[in-house]
């Protein structure tokens, strides 16, 4: 007998393994979850997503009857499910009844939105950046700072840089100002405090009071600009993305050098950001709206807002 004949009488005779039970078993509960996965799923979990969900960024607090009436669920129900969630800290109750998310909850829930915001307006900073040709970044408010999630570089060897991580300043940026201008004042006296009125060159802002009036004016405007105040020779145009709670929570910017500014490629630049606003606007609250009711039906009341600036370095 040859050694390849061997083999084959050898493979021929190897008995088949079979699957132990337990094996299939859980192989037959992951299809059937996947066909059927309400099956599987569990309401009273269900019900305490949804409750934590329902909070919104722009509210600190909501009471029992304004949860109620943002998940559907009964009061009754509704106060043992907010009683066990405040039990285990995922709830904070206040003097007046009414609830808060707690830090662990609440940042979680921040950088959840904030690589939404990115998802959805990569696109954009992309078709920006191809448009003009120049480096764009996108910047998100964490509580009380902002900071750079994303940056598209142009390719141009004179050029103004960001990177992601960096903390931009509230108060001589377009970015910022915009930002905080859409603010309520607790929250805009809070930012200020953690970075102060620092000035970055001779340009920057330093007086409360006539940063409360470029507020103002870049509230009404619906853009803020930076002129040198960040970086000598920069100048910035920000304008807000609302979400559909309205909050103004992150920015958009575009850098470019004096060399390849004119006063038309300026206004072409502004009214380009103030649309393209509107548009990731529009885009956040579709995606909201797909969330919600796509899937496993629960109300997500979340906050996000991008801004739009345009940087030139004269």
């Amino acid at each position: 007998m040859t050694s390849t004949t061997a083999k084959k009488t050898a493979k021929a005779v190897t008995p088949r393994r079979r699957s132990p039970q337990w094996a299939v078993a859980d192989l037959a509960e992951t299809v059937a979850a996947e066909i059927h996965p309400d099956r599987y799923s569990s309401k009273a979990v269900e019900r305490a997503l949804d409750a934590l969900e329902a909070f919104d960024s722009t509210s600190e607090a909501m009471s029992l009857k304004e949860l109620s009436l943002a998940t559907g669920q009964p009061e009754s129900s509704l106060y043992r499910t907010l009683t066990t969630l405040q039990k285990r800290d995922y709830l904070l109750q206040n003097r007046n009844g009414t609830y808060q998310l707690t830090t662990k909850v609440l940042y979680g829930r921040m950088y959840e939105k904030a690589e939404r915001v990115k998802m959805v307006a990569k696109p954009y900073l992309e078709e920006l950046g191809r448009r003009f040709d120049e480096t764009v970044s996108l910047a998100y408010l964490f509580t009380d700072y902002i900071q750079v999630l994303d940056t598209v570089e142009t390719f141009h060897p004179i050029r103004v840089t960001n990177r992601a991580g960096r903390i931009i300043p509230p108060h001589c940026s377009s970015m910022g100002k915009i930002i905080l201008s859409y603010q309520t004042n607790e929250v805009a006296d809070r930012m200020l405090e953690t970075y102060g009125l620092v000035r970055r060159t001779e340009y920057s802002i330093s007086d409360r009071q006539a940063l409360r009036e470029e507020m103002e004016r870049s509230r009404k405007a619906g853009y803020a600009v930076d002129r040198q105040e960040s970086m000598l020779g920069g100048t910035c145009y920000g304008a807000p993305i609302f979400s559909a709670s309205g909050a103004a929570v992150a920015a958009l910017s575009v850098s470019t050098p004096i060399q390849r500014l004119t006063p038309e490629r300026e206004v072409e630049i502004r009214q380009a950001v103030v649309a393209v606003a509107a548009q990731i606007s529009e885009a956040l609250g579709k995606n909201r709206l797909s969330r919600q009711w796509g899937g496993g039906g629960s109300a997500l009341h979340t906050s996000r807002v991008a801004i739009f600036s345009v940087n030139f370095l004269f």
